[in-house]
């Protein structure tokens, strides 16, 4: 990394005129042995080598070298891609404020992967007076950052890299060149373990001026590590913890929490202010890395003195060769908005459409349709059928002529349509099965998803009752009868149903409110018996007949008298005539329900088929939608290093 860009570096000169500006203090570029450009040092650095062609290697020596991101092989990258689809497939039903936070992680994962994987960027944050500018100071081993006793001391935030390659991470936190500095290089086993670390010194979190805090903000919002400082004063400060330490509880990881100013107590004082922090930080829920636990780094020091500022090098620098700190920081990161996106991805319960949640939708469009009323209808159907082949002719005859004398013919009543309040309560019927569904389905769902549920079953149902009277009007052909429910329970519906062989269509209204009128289009099928019963009542009639013309015969004296044999004959004709009825009847019984159920059946299936179609398939596809997204929200949480 370049300590200070070249243009910067050379206006700053030319401004100063010889005199090395470091932070607002002037200092003879001829005084000292420090430089705080790269510049600076690469031309002593050639003015020390003799003028051979050798020599020209020497700036490729000191050229910064960016090394790409290069993850490890933890579960971040899948977590990642599994973010990321979460967020494409949610798109289209969560708002764009919901997802923001998670896409903000998104595009700063990118623009991490993209720089310097062997730089860890470590962020000083405090109060004002806690004494961070002194701690930046003696971790680089030189007077970099400006302190004093006036408030605030630091106005911008100020870089510190112990080595190159770190300008793209600069630039991304908006660092200038002009506030780039280098370390003073002991040459130790510590500094050595520096190598690779980025330090940044933040302005006050609670400074007076107003864009400080926001400064702290942003690049709290990019660093890989932050190490609080707090003095014993305002340890406790409740804007600390409240606005920041309690927020970043995940951040665990990458935490230092540093109680400054300890030479400023006496005896055990600092232990007991060190363990008194320990509690308020437990109470923020942030893990404490204790006994080789994975969690925040708690410890206390003297900036000024130098006590513990040992100790707090080495952490770093076994922090910073183990470079993870940008994994677990994005870790961290994910582990947020994971948390704050749970109410929208986790259910209550096990929501869905159970079968019996399916079967109910399909009993209430069942009645809304007069499936019950129609499977009545197709019955006595075939009971007149059966009627008609095997009943005596003269009853028959009789049946007809009072049915034309009533005024509530079958042939009358089909032309009338059904009552207004018999049609409203069909599209109630219909309304009611579809919110109950959509209720079910979405019980226990996330606010939005539960939304879109009901949403998408609402616009399935939008043509129901009139896909309802369609499928009454293919089925049904128009001719004579109308179908009554049997009590107010059977309701009336559109009739129509598919069975055996042939198609019934009954005249009740239809969902919509339309009446249609229909019988048999194809007549039922009849048993086997029915020739044999239709013979035997042919033979009676015919008994009947020759007995009566034998009794009329003798009675005009054609036939020789003898009222005996044909009153016997007749009287056996009279007889058998409605015994083969009834017997006829009784044994029709038991095809005609089954006959009427089927019908039922299949008008119930047929209008649960239009009800799947246009209701339960919209609402089945949005909660696969559902069960997509939570299994790629199970993916991002699954591996979180928070526990979160």
């Amino acid at each position: 990394m370049t300590a200070v860009t070249d243009q910067d570096h050379g206006q700053e000169q030319g401004e100063a005129g010889g005199v090395v500006v470091c932070q607002g203090r002037h200092a003879p570029a001829s005084e000292g042995r420090w430089d705080d450009g790269l510049i600076a040092r690469r031309a002593a650095a050639l003015a020390m080598v003799p003028e051979d062609p050798a020599s020209e290697a020497a700036p490729d020596d000191v050229r910064p070298q960016v090394e790409a991101y290069v993850p490890s092989g933890g579960p971040l990258r899948p977590r990642l891609d599994a973010l990321r689809e979460l967020v494409g497939l949610s798109r289209a039903r969560l708002d764009g404020t919901t997802l923001a936070e998670a896409g903000r992680v998104l595009d700063e994962a990118a623009a991490r992967q993209r720089l310097s994987s062997r730089h860890t960027v470590v962020a000083i944050a405090g109060a004002s007076g806690s004494g961070k500018s002194t701690l930046f100071n003696s971790l680089a081993g030189a007077q970099i950052s400006e302190t004093g006793l006036c408030r605030p001391t630091t106005a911008a935030p100020l870089a510190c890299s112990w080595t190159d390659g770190a300008a793209g991470l600069l630039d991304r936190l908006a660092i200038p060149g002009r506030l780039r500095r280098r370390p003073q290089q002991g040459g130790t086993e510590a500094d050595e373990a520096l190598q690779g670390l980025v330090l940044v010194d933040l302005p006050d979190h609670d400074s007076a001026a107003a864009g400080h805090r926001e400064q702290v903000d942003r690049v709290l919002a990019l660093v890989d590590a932050v190490i609080w400082v707090v003095d014993p004063e305002k340890y406790a400060d409740a804007a600390l913890h409240e606005c920041y330490l309690r927020p970043l509880a995940g951040h665990a990881e990458v935490t230092f929490v540093v109680l400054n100013q300890v030479d400023r107590l006496s005896g055990d004082s600092a232990d007991q202010v060190l363990d008194d922090l320990r509690r308020l930080l437990d109470e923020d829920g942030m893990a404490l890395g204790e006994h080789g636990e994975p969690g925040a780094t708690v410890l206390s020091l003297s900036a000024l003195t130098g006590e513990g500022v040992g100790e707090l090098r080495e952490l770093l620098g076994r922090f910073v060769q183990e470079r993870t700190a940008a994994a677990r920081r994005l870790s961290a990161d994910m582990d947020a908005a994971a948390a704050k996106l749970r109410p929208v991805y986790v259910a209550e319960g096990r929501p869905g459409l159970g079968e019996r949640a399916r079967e109910e939708f399909a009993d209430r469009l069942g009645e809304a349709v007069g499936a019950a009323a129609a499977g009545q209808a197709a019955e006595r159907e075939w009971r007149r059928n059966a009627g008609r082949a095997c009943g005596t002719p003269w009853l028959r005859l009789w049946r007809w002529y009072e049915s034309t004398r009533r005024p509530g013919s079958p042939d009358r009543a089909a032309a009338m349509p059904a009552p207004a309040e018999e049609q409203l309560t069909a599209r109630q019927r219909v309304e009611q099965a579809v919110r109950t569904v959509a209720d079910a389905a979405a019980d226990g769902l996330p606010g939005p998803w539960a939304q879109a549920v009901r949403e998408a079953a609402v616009q399935g149902a939008t043509g129901l009752p009139e896909a309802l009277d369609e499928l009454a009007g293919k089925a049904g052909t128009v001719g004579h009868g109308r179908a009554r429910g049997a009590g107010d329970d059977a309701g009336r519906g559109t009739a129509a149903a598919v069975g055996g062989g042939g198609v019934m269509a009954t005249g009740v209204a239809g969902a919509s409110g339309a009446a249609h009128s229909g019988r048999v289009g194809g007549k039922p099928p009849r048993p086997a018996w029915w020739p044999a019963a239709v013979l035997a009542q042919a033979s009676m009639t015919l008994l009947q007949i020759f007995g009566g013309l034998w009794l009329v015969g003798q009675i005009i004296g054609v036939i020789e008298p003898g009222l005996l044999t044909p009153a016997l004959v007749m009287l056996a004709g009279v007889i058998g005539g409605p015994l083969v009825e009834w017997s006829c009847a009784a044994a029709a019984r038991g095809p005609a329900r089954r006959y009427g159920q089927e019908a039922e059946r299949c008008l119930r299936e047929a209008a649960a088929a239009v009800g799947r179609a246009k209701v339960l398939d919209p609402v089945a596809a949005e909660l696969v939608r559902y069960r997509e997204v939570r299994e790629r929200y199970v993916a991002v949480t699954e591996f979180s290093t928070t526990g979160r």
